[in-house]
C-alpha cells in the first residue's frame, strides 16, 4: 500500500482508492474492536469512494445545477415510491448519504448546528427499510448489519475522516469536544484523550463523562 504523508499537506495515496480507503476503514475497525461481515467492510470501502469522487451527495435541477436534498423528503420519496425493489433503492440511498455525513462530516454538522443524531437515526432506519424489502438474502443481511451497526460505522467513517484532514485548530477540537457531548463517543473520547482533555466513562454505561 502506498499512502504518504507530506510536509504540510494532507495524506497522498499512491495505491487505486480502493486499497487506499480499504485500510484505513480496516485500521479503524482494528482500532475500534468493531466486527463487521467482511461484505460490510467492502461496501463501506465503497460508500467512501463513490461519495468522494462523485457527486453522488447531490441531485441536479432543471438547469444542470447541483442541489442537496433534505434527506426527510429523500426518506418520504422512498416510502411513497410504488413497487418494493424501488423503494429499496431509495431507501439504501438515504441510508448511504446518512452514514457518509454523519460520519466523514461529523464536525462540520456540530459547527452547523444539525443534531448528528438524525442523521443516525434517519440512516438506521433507511438500512432497515431496504433490508426488509430485499429479495436476496446476501442484500437482507448486508443491509440489516448496515442498520444495527449503524453508529458504529459513523465512528469509523470519522476516525477515516479525522486521518485524511489537516492537523486540528482550537475551533476544531471544540467542535469535537461539542461531538462527544452530544453522542457520548467512545472514540472521539479517544481523541480528545490525546489532545490532553480527558474524559472518562459513566460507571455501567460505557458513555464518557466530563472530569471535574
Amino acid at each position: 500500500m502506498g499512502i504518504q504523508e507530506r510536509p504540510g499537506s494532507n495524506l497522498t495515496l499512491d495505491a487505486t482508492p480502493d486499497s487506499f480507503f480499504f485500510e484505513l476503514v480496516r485500521n479503524a475497525i482494528d482500532r475500534q474492536r468493531v466486527r463487521l461481515q467482511p461484505e460490510t467492510e467492502f461496501y463501506v470501502v465503497k460508500l467512501l469512494k463513490r461519495f468522494i469522487f462523485s457527486d453522488a451527495l447531490y441531485s441536479r435541477s432543471s438547469d444542470g445545477s447541483l442541489k442537496e436534498q433534505p434527506l426527510a423528503f429523500l426518506y418520504k420519496e422512498a416510502l411513497e415510491a410504488g413497487a418494493p425493489p424501488e423503494q429499496k433503492i431509495l431507501f439504501q440511498n438515504v441510508g448511504d448519504i446518512s452514514l457518509f455525513k454523519a460520519g466523514f462530516f461529523s464536525e462540520s454538522l456540530c459547527k452547523a448546528n444539525l443534531d448528528i443524531n438524525y442523521y443516525i437515526g434517519m440512516g438506521g432506519s433507511a438500512y432497515l427499510n431496504a433490508a426488509q424489502r430485499s429479495e436476496e438474502k446476501h442484500f437482507r443481511t448486508l443491509f440489516s448489519e448496515l442498520a444495527t451497526q449503524f453508529e458504529r460505522c459513523v465512528s469509523i467513517l470519522s476516525e477515516v475522516s479525522e486521518a485524511t484532514t489537516p492537523t486540528r485548530t482550537e475551533q476544531d477540537l471544540f467542535r469535537l469536544y461539542e461531538i462527544w457531548n452530544n453522542t457520548g463517543s467512545e472514540r472521539v473520547a479517544r481523541a480528545l484523550s490525546k489532545t490532553g482533555i480527558q474524559v472518562e466513562s459513566l460507571p455501567n454505561s460505557g458513555i464518557p463523562k466530563k472530569k471535574q
